[in-house]
Order: C-alpha cells, then sequence, then structure tokens
C-alpha cells in the first residue's frame, strides 16, 4: 500500500511539474508575442510619424512657395486652415443639436433656420468691421482674440451639452459665428500686406481657401467619429485646445501684417488739386468696380442659396425622380462639393488674370447652364446646376475679394469685407426663401426659368453698367487730351526759347543724363511737401 501511495506522488508530482513547465511555457510565449506586438506597435507608431511628418513637410513646401514664407502669407495659410479645422470640429459636435439643417420638417422651420444664420453677419457689418479698422496697427492680436474666444466658447458649450442648456449653447454657437466671420474679414484685409510679388491677390486668396476646405473636409469626419465615440464634448475640448494653440500662432505672425496709421491729412491736395478727405473711400462709395463685383456675386449668391433648398424640397416631395431621396441628396452634396473645390483651383490657376471678367463670367456661365437644365430637366440636370453653382460661387467669391483689396484702402477695408460678407449672407438668405415658396407651387423647370430671367437681368444690368463706365472714361481720356495746352512755335527759332514757365513753377539744378545734355526737372511751388503726402493706398502687385 505503502508503494502505491508513493507511485502515486511522484506520479502527481511528473504531473505538476509539466503543467508547471507548460505555463512557464506559455508564460514565454506571451511574453515573446507581447514584444513582438509591442515592437510592431512601435514600428507602425514610427512609420505612422513618419508619414505626417512628410505629409507636413510636403504641405509646407505648398504653403512656402513662390516667397510665401518670406512674406508671411505661408504662416497665414496654416493658420487659417487649422481654423476652419477648428470650425469644423465645432460644426460635427454641434451637427446633432442646433445646425442640423431640418429637411423632413415643416418649410416653416427651415425659414425660422435661415433668418437666424442672419444674425452673426448682421452683427458683422455695423460692428466688427469698423472696430477691426481702428486696430489695423493691432491686427494680429485681433486675430488671436477671435481664436481665444472661440476656444472658451467652445469650453462652455462643452460644459452644457450633456445637461443640455439650450440657453447656453445656442448663443455661444452665435457668438462662434461671429468670431469667426471676424477672423474672416481681418485675414481678408491683412492680404495684400503679406502678398509675395510673384502671386496675384486672387491666387493668394484661393491658396487659402485651398487649404482651408482640404482640412475641414478631413476635420468633419474626425470630429463626427469622435462624438460618436467619446460624445460630442470631448470634440469640443479638443477645438478647445486647437483654437487656444492657434491663437498663440497668430501672435507670432510677422509683424507686418499690421498694418500702420495711415498718413492721410485733411487739407492735402489730390492730383487735381482739391482737398483730399480724410478717407478717401466711405462705404457708399466704394467705387463702381467693387460695385459691379458685389452685384454679380450676389446674384450668384441668391441663385446658390435658392437652389440648395429648391431642390431639397423637390426631392422630399418626390418631384425629382430615378435615384432613392438619400442617394438623391448624397449626390447633389457631392457635386457641390467637387464644384467649390473646382472653383478654387481654377482660381489658383487664374495668376495675374482681370478678376473683373472671372466675377462676370461666373455669373454668365451660371445663366448658361440654369436655362439648359431648364429646358431639359432631369437628375443629372439638377446635379449640374449644383456643382455650377458651387463652382460660380467660390470662384466669383475669391475674385471679389481680390477686387476689394485691390481697390479700397487700409482705413475702411474690414468695414467694407464685413459689409460684403453680410450682403452676400442675406442675399443667400433670400435666395433659400425664394425656393422654399417657390417648391410649394411651381416642379422642376419652373423654378428654374424664374432663375434664369433673374440671372439674365443682373448679367445684362450689369453688361450696360460696364459699357457705359467704360465709354465715360474713354471719354475723359480724350476730353484731357484735347484740352493739354501744347506751345506755338516758330520754325526758325529754338523750341527751348519758346518754352513758357508758368508762375507756379521753377526750374530745379539742371541734372546731367550722361550723353552730354541736361534735363530740367519742373517742381510745383504749391506742392505739399514729401513728409505730408498720402501713402499709396491700392496694392501695387494687383
Amino acid at each position: 500500500m505503502a508503494g502505491g501511495w508513493e507511485q502515486a506522488r511522484r506520479t502527481a508530482g511528473d504531473v505538476s511539474r509539466r503543467i508547471g513547465r507548460s505555463a512557464v511555457g506559455a508564460g514565454r510565449a506571451t511574453a515573446r508575442a507581447g514584444r513582438g506586438a509591442g515592437r510592431m506597435t512601435v514600428r507602425a507608431g514610427r512609420g505612422a510619424a513618419s508619414g505626417t511628418r512628410r505629409v507636413g513637410a510636403a504641405s509646407r513646401r505648398l504653403t512656402h512657395a513662390q516667397g510665401a514664407g518670406r512674406t508671411g502669407l505661408g504662416q497665414l495659410i496654416e493658420l487659417t486652415a487649422l481654423e476652419s479645422a477648428g470650425d469644423a470640429l465645432v460644426t460635427a459636435a454641434l451637427a446633432g443639436t442646433l445646425f442640423k439643417l431640418p429637411v423632413n420638417e415643416a418649410r416653416g422651420q427651415v425659414a425660422l433656420y435661415l433668418l437666424i444664420t442672419m444674425i452673426p453677419f448682421v452683427v458683422v457689418a455695423p460692428f466688427v468691421g469698423p472696430v477691426l479698422d481702428r486696430f489695423r496697427s493691432g491686427r494680429r492680436f485681433v486675430m488671436a482674440g477671435t481664436l481665444f474666444g472661440r476656444g472658451l466658447l467652445c469650453f462652455a458649450m462643452a460644459a452644457a451639452i450633456v445637461p443640455g442648456d439650450v440657453f447656453t449653447i445656442f448663443p455661444a454657437a452665435l457668438a462662434v459665428l461671429v468670431l469667426s466671420k471676424a477672423y474672416s474679414v481681418s485675414r481678408a484685409a491683412i492680404m495684400p500686406n503679406v502678398l509675395p510679388a510673384d502671386i496675384a491677390l486672387v491666387t493668394a486668396n484661393a491658396r487659402v481657401a485651398l487649404f482651408a476646405l482640404v482640412t475641414a473636409g478631413v476635420a468633419v469626419p474626425v470630429g463626427a467619429g469622435v462624438s460618436a465615440w467619446l460624445g460630442a464634448e470631448w470634440t469640443l475640448r479638443a477645438a478647445l485646445v486647437l483654437f487656444l494653440l492657434l491663437g498663440v500662432l497668430a501672435v507670432r505672425l510677422p509683424r507686418h501684417v499690421d498694418s500702420p496709421d495711415l498718413d492721410v491729412l485733411d487739407g492735402d491736395p489730390d492730383e487735381e488739386g482739391q482737398e483730399r478727405p480724410a478717407r478717401w473711400r466711405t462705404l457708399l462709395n466704394v467705387g463702381p468696380v467693387v460695385t459691379e463685383a458685389m452685384a454679380a456675386n450676389v446674384a450668384v449668391r441668391l441663385y446658390s442659396g435658392f437652389l440648395l433648398f429648391y431642390l431639397l424640397f423637390l426631392v422630399q416631395d418626390r418631384n425629382l425622380p430615378g435615384l432613392a431621396p438619400p442617394v438623391t441628396i448624397g449626390l447633389l452634396a457631392v457635386a457641390a462639393g467637387v464644384g467649390g473645390l473646382t472653383g478654387t483651383a481654377v482660381a489658383s490657376w487664374t495668376r495675374g488674370r482681370s478678376p473683373q471678367v472671372i466675377v462676370l463670367l461666373t455669373l454668365a456661365l451660371s445663366l448658361v447652364t440654369t436655362v439648359v437644365a431648364a429646358v431639359f430637366f432631369t437628375l443629372w440636370a439638377a446635379v449640374a446646376v449644383a456643382l455650377v453653382a458651387a463652382f460660380a460661387q467660390g470662384l466669383g467669391k475669391l475674385a471679389l475679394d481680390a477686387i476689394v483689396q485691390r481697390e479700397i484702402g487700409e482705413e475702411v477695408r474690414s468695414s467694407t469685407f464685413g459689409v460684403v460678407e453680410a450682403f452676400l449672407q442675406v442675399s443667400w438668405v433670400g435666395g433659400g426663401l425664394v425656393g422654399l415658396l417657390l417648391s410649394l407651387f411651381t416642379e422642376g423647370s419652373a423654378g428654374l426659368t424664374v432663375m434664369a430671367v433673374v440671372l439674365a437681368g443682373s448679367l445684362g444690368w450689369l453688361l450696360v453698367r460696364r459699357r457705359r463706365r467704360v465709354d465715360a472714361r474713354d471719354a475723359r481720356v480724350e476730353a484731357a487730351r484735347a484740352a493739354r495746352p501744347r506751345p506755338e512755335q516758330d520754325p526758325g527759332k529754338d523750341p527751348e526759347e519758346h518754352t513758357e514757365r508758368r508762375p507756379e513753377e521753377r526750374p530745379a539744378s539742371p541734372v546731367g543724363n550722361g550723353s552730354g545734355h541736361t534735363t530740367t526737372t519742373v517742381v510745383r511751388r504749391d506742392a505739399p511737401p514729401p513728409d505730408r503726402r498720402t501713402k499709396p493706398l491700392t496694392n501695387p502687385h494687383g
């Protein structure tokens, strides 16, 4: 019996040792697998970091090309692109609460949504623009203030979104829109200060818009994914960190971004001898070129707002057959996105071409496409007009920005941009309301016919106005040439002996020109001294 117990004990010991060796082997295998997984994770992390560095280096080469890195344009492009990503994160976080387009709701609620979107622009035009003009010498800090302010508002919305405090979220969201537009106005106003000599204004604006669209397109799905996984409050907290970092980067922009106070003095005579007022431009007199560009963009923006809501309600009422409503809406959205991106790319390609002509061509293209779509109205005709409307809106707005930057002086440039943004938003809302009303009474091609008449009237009026302006300018030039005095000469005498000297002119010292002759410089006695002359207010590169 004792031998049996001994044998059993030995057998149990052998089994225990085997189990122990197996456990040790399994532990070693697990450790080896863990080390292998760790090495793979490290390699993947290094690969991701290397890919990120490559993308960053490629982006830096694009943003700093053609001297943009030396003038500060490259830093402004990067700042605006990341700022657009922050706004996209906020939009993605609030998409399920405030900014979700209620397509399936009553038309009255959609109209209320449109009217609410006008509130930030009503604030920007009369208040924000003049304030920005008063702080021309501190635009870096103004831009940084808009970024810091949005960061703090994101903090407030992140704290209020879990309990559903709409009375905090709604005003904060509107304030974010106001600060975003204030940043856009400031950025557009300082563009001539950072413009390299080799880049035209339209191209620089297009480069900024292109990078902003790309980063926003990347940030929207990321923000939507984070909101679905962790909650919208974490997306807002990520936007908070991003905005605070961008505020620091805005302060670090080159100093020449800030514009010094202009030496425009009351009583200084202009080229025609008239006294020059302190403000050479006012918001009621921005000049015919800016007025024409604004009118064309207003027509295109009204057309864009009309198409958005008109086509959406056609799809909802099943008056646009061909595909299922969700697929149709997605197709229209893709067409609009491609059109906007294409318009930005074309603006970058136009380089130094006339922005006035570009604005008129966008309006003409919208008219032709609308007429064709009204005659042959199908699903694909609707897709075509959605693409062309987004293309014309993007390209026309970039050309308008270049015109304002070139034509409007520093003292009211921000105010002018604020008014431009307000007019464009009001026209977009008006077009959306017209689309809502026409969707109740018309189907398909009838609404497009109405818009074709509006676009044709706008284009005809602008062409007539432009023709009159050009004819008046040519008449003034001819009249000035005809009124120019010509000294009479005696064929037998030297012409220099018959050169009359006006009483208000005095000769200066002769200056040799290297060929044995001298030239006489005539200086006006009533000309203002050099230190009191007005600095140039327009961009020399435009």
